[in-house]
């Protein structure tokens, strides 16, 4: 009833001002002017007539039911998008700048459970048919501010959404989270939406998830597709600062998932297969280049969890290892890895390196296990005339910095080439065949202290002050002289 008094109001107020409008502009007429102003008032009452009948149609919704309202409402979005949402508050509805309603506190359930938490949420509706509450139409929903909790039971849920009717419907998630969670429901790793949108592509005729996210700090774009039909996932990420695009299909017709990734880096493009079964993964990755230059095998088991990376390279760049700027150093530093429930080992070979052209045959080791990663066993040669081997090592953060520490043994096979190379004056070229000595490595300030150093199993003071602390520059040609130089004066101190 008060809804309907809201109306008679409006119109008795309009009324009233229509009349004293009337009232104040015929007391000015004259005779000659007469038939203008009724002209002229016409033509304002009627624009005055269009303009109040419209935001008077608009202001329907506000006489329905508000429970008639949100029941529609999660009909029609569990119809549509298979969503069952619950309104906690009462449902406000706004017609400016278009239809809307708006409420906050709203949950997301599935099969009795509760997926999302939703601060707010706007849910716009067409123009037409605002005289039937059951034909209102939904045009766009905005959810803001939302924690989605997925699991093993629901970890497919924003796949799942691509199978609604987006054709008249468009979804979009914006400041949100979600939380990847693991059998106890310990959070794993969090997901950040910055914005995420779902829509009807009409020249492709199909669903597509559109987003830009960020993960462990890291920022990346995302395209979904799902064919139902042919049982696909395809998806396109673009990690734009490092100049990275993946695409992956993911067939899942039969018991064992197949899929095919593609990967762009810059210029160079590798592509791999994979196949998943119930408790294992398995990927083949090679370089699809003109000159290929590596192929990776990697499996992965997940009763009990452990995983296994082995690959062939002809040239590795170092930098990937060692640049604090590297996406490799990054995930290091988001202590992911820092997992007791993680074993992992990996075992890279490459014939040569792009950044120190004299380290070849690097056999690159790395476990990770019980919360801990190290590097031991690695392994290269310094040309003909050294070997090189890290034992004891470790990989860890102090202060947000990663840090490696470890013992390094050096071979040398040919004392004399290396003085050679390192252009050392010949009254100080004393025979050596042994170094040992304690490194510490931090990757962001690009320093490396020394200590414990042994030639030949001897400790020698002067030479462990010389080389105690060395702080490498962004150009690599400026740290070769910066190493000989220092190695030169060491050797100085060593022979006396």
């Amino acid at each position: 009833m008060n809804r309907h008094n809201y109306f008679f109001k409006i119109l008795i107020k309009t009324n009233n001002f229509i009349n004293s409008l009337l009232k104040k502009n015929l007391n000015k007429l004259n005779n000659n002017n007469l038939k203008t102003l009724l002209i002229n008032n016409k033509i304002f009452l009627l624009i005055f007539a269009i303009f109040f009948l419209f935001f008077s149609y608009l202001s329907i919704p506000n006489i329905y039911n508000q429970n008639e309202i949100s029941a529609e409402i999660r009909r029609d979005l569990l119809d549509r998008l298979n969503l069952e949402f619950n309104f906690k508050k009462k449902l406000d509805y706004n017609f400016l700048p278009r239809p809307h309603f708006t409420t906050s506190e709203i949950s997301i359930t599935s099969n009795e459970n509760e997926i999302s938490e939703i601060q707010k949420i706007k849910i716009y509706v067409s123009l037409d048919n605002l005289f039937s509450l059951k034909n209102i139409k939904i045009k766009d929903i905005i959810i803001e501010e939302a924690n989605f909790n997925l699991n093993k039971n629901n970890y497919n849920f924003f796949i799942k959404l691509l199978d609604g009717d987006f054709k008249d419907i468009k979804l979009e998630i914006v400041n949100s989270n979600i939380f990847y969670r693991n059998f106890e429901n310990e959070v794993l790793f969090i997901n950040k939406i910055n914005k995420l949108k779902y829509f009807y592509d009409f020249k492709s005729l199909e669903n597509i998830l559109s987003a830009g996210n960020e993960i462990f700090n890291i920022p990346y774009n995302i395209k979904l597709k799902h064919d139902a039909d042919k049982k696909k996932i395809i998806s396109k990420i673009n990690l734009d600062f490092i100049n990275l695009q993946i695409e992956n299909i993911f067939d899942y017709k039969n018991s064992e998932k197949l899929g095919l990734l593609k990967v762009s880096h810059e210029k160079k493009k590798s592509e791999g297969t994979y196949s998943y079964r119930k408790n294992s993964f398995q990927l083949n990755f090679i370089d699809k280049s003109i000159n290929p230059n590596f192929n990776y095998d990697f499996l992965i088991n997940s009763k009990p969890f452990s995983s296994k990376l082995s690959g062939n390279l002809d040239k590795i760049d170092l930098d990937i290892l060692f640049k604090s700027n590297s996406i490799l150093v990054q995930f290091f530093k988001t202590g992911l890895f820092n997992n007791k429930n993680l074993d992992i080992i990996t075992k890279i070979n490459s014939k040569k390196t792009s950044s120190f052209k004299d380290i070849i045959n690097l056999a690159l080791n790395v476990k990770i296990s019980e919360g801990l990663v190290d590097i031991n066993n690695t392994n290269f040669s310094l040309k003909r005339y050294a070997d090189v081997k890290l034992t004891n090592s470790l990989l860890y953060i102090n202060n947000n910095h990663l840090i490696l520490d470890a013992l390094i043994s050096i071979n040398i096979n040919n004392s004399n080439d290396v003085y050679k190379f390192l252009q050392t004056p010949r009254n100080y070229r004393k025979e050596i065949k042994k170094i040992d000595f304690n490194l510490s490595y931090n990757f962001d300030q690009n320093i490396i202290d020394l200590n414990g150093i042994k030639i030949d199993d001897v400790v020698n003071e002067k030479v462990n002050k010389t080389l105690n602390q060395i702080m490498f520059k962004d150009n690599n040609y400026k740290n070769k002289i910066l190493l000989k130089n220092l190695i030169n004066k060491a050797i100085q101190n060593y022979v006396g």
